[in-house]
């Protein structure tokens, strides 16, 4: 059996470097004429937006608490046919996951389940010898997870890395295959405003480029290939088994860099269950298109463009006449966000948007919502019954106030306890929470068979 590569890029914690030597290593691998697929674990949307403009190909999420191992590794195996090597970006620290007892959720499980060996990244400032002892901390918490190599970061010169690398390979047997300087340090842009448009205008691709030249430069790529081999990862087809299509419609899918938040997986088990996808774009003045059976509006960065979007009154009275007229409808957080009366900005100025749902959302300078949700329909949810169980996440800068109790789309449950959220009524279903249709694949067969109930019956 022939060797397939992958290797997971595993931080100590936030800000310990894992998406500038994620990115550095696919720039320079894919530079060398390798095909690379790039996978991050978790729920983010950003980092994968990165991933997909370096390597040309669609990155995709793992994730072991939406989803079920066996989804995950399907999720997986699938995605990276074709490919030369897979890199799997962490999140948070390796082993920062759901809860603090157990390693759900985290970069660590994710690597065990793919049977993908482990680079750690380590903040190495202002330490010597103690960086042996925190690889040796990891190394030690699950052997399961199994940590082949270490890159340094941060460190402050040439002497520095010989120290450091001295200590981790005699106390933890390990080779360090590199390092950077904090003096060659890159700031990757984390904040989420603008960032489609820029990767999209290819205004980053400088940034990719100085990447892969400090990673060629300072990190043995050649023994990081060699690290990354692995005995083929097999997965039985459960989530994109041969099925007959329940439904021949078409979905329209609002697209563009104020809509842009989509698990690919969403988007093609749509088309698995026979759904067209048309796109649009309700920037660029495009209207839900005419032949539409159903609606997708998912989340993204409306507040950014909400002055261009208010004054689209066409698109405005386009979505506003689709969604009135029956077309089954899900919009996520962005999307959500659209459908209310107006989005009020930071800087206090407001913006009318389609104002199906009563009330208007309020843009913060801190963080909203954050969170895994355990979701359950409320009566009214043509989507997901009362009976019924998905998962997703929460992520938003805004909070919604109307002035009059609505009817809620979910029951949604996260680490602060169970709560109401979103909004229903009719054909539509909106809300914060970006759900994973992995988690449930039912949710695809119901929206698409309402589709074609609503048009029969027009």
């Amino acid at each position: 059996m022939t060797d397939s590569r992958r290797i997971v890029i595993a931080g100590t914690g936030s800000g310990a470097g894992k998406t500038t030597v994620t990115i550095g290593l696919m720039a320079a691998l894919k530079r060398k004429g390798h095909t690379v697929q790039g996978f991050k674990c978790g729920p983010d949307y950003i980092d994968p937006t990165y991933h997909t403009a370096v390597t040309g190909r669609a990155s995709r999420n793992l994730d072991s608490f939406m989803l079920s191992h066996d989804i995950v590794r399907e999720i997986f195996v699938r995605g990276s046919a074709g490919a030369d090597i897979s890199i799997i970006e962490g999140v948070m620290g390796m082993y920062d996951g759901k809860e603090a007892t157990s390693d759900k959720g985290s970069t660590a499980e994710i690597s065990i389940l793919t049977e993908s060996p482990v680079i750690l990244v380590v903040n190495c400032q202002s330490m010597a010898r103690s960086a042996a002892a925190i690889v040796k901390g990891f190394q030690l918490l699950n052997p399961q997870a199994r940590i082949v190599g270490v890159i340094a970061n941060k460190l402050g010169s040439d002497g520095h890395y010989k120290i450091i690398k001295a200590a981790i390979e005699q106390e933890c047997g390990i080779p360090v295959v590199g390092y950077l300087k904090r003096e060659n340090e890159l700031e990757i842009p984390e904040r989420h405003l603008g960032l489609v448009p820029s990767v999209e205008r290819g205004e980053l691709t400088p940034l990719f480029d100085k990447l892969a030249d400090l990673i060629a430069e300072s990190v043995d790529l050649e023994l990081v290939w060699e690290l990354a081999k692995a005995k083929p990862l097999q997965a039985e087809p459960k989530l994109f088994a041969p099925k007959e299509a329940t439904a021949a419609v078409t979905i329209a899918v609002a697209k563009d860099p104020a809509f842009h938040f989509y698990y690919p997986e969403n988007l093609e088990l749509l088309e698995a269950y026979g759904a067209k996808l048309a796109f649009f774009s309700p920037l660029a003045g495009e209207g839900v298109p005419a032949h539409a059976d159903g609606l997708y509006i998912g989340g993204g960065f409306p507040e950014e463009f909400a002055a261009q979007l208010s004054q689209s009154e066409e698109v405005l009275n386009s979505v506003r006449t689709a969604i009135k007229n029956g077309l089954p409808t899900l919009a996520e957080c962005g999307g959500y966000m659209f459908l209310t009366e107006a989005i009020v900005t930071t800087d206090g100025e407001r913006y009318p948007m389609v104002g199906l749902i009563p009330g208007q959302v309020t843009m913060q300078k801190k963080l909203a919502a954050l969170g895994y949700r355990e979701v359950r329909g409320k009566e009214g949810n043509f989507l997901i019954s009362t009976e019924e169980q998905a998962k997703g996440h929460e992520f938003h800068y805004s909070t919604y106030r109307a002035e009059a109790e609505l009817p809620h789309a979910y029951e949604t449950k996260g680490l602060r306890g169970t709560k109401p959220e979103g909004y229903a009524e009719g054909n539509l279903v909106a809300g914060y929470t970006h759900l994973h249709f992995g988690s449930n694949p039912e949710l695809v067969k119901r929206w698409l068979n309402r589709c074609v109930e609503v048009g029969e019956r027009a």
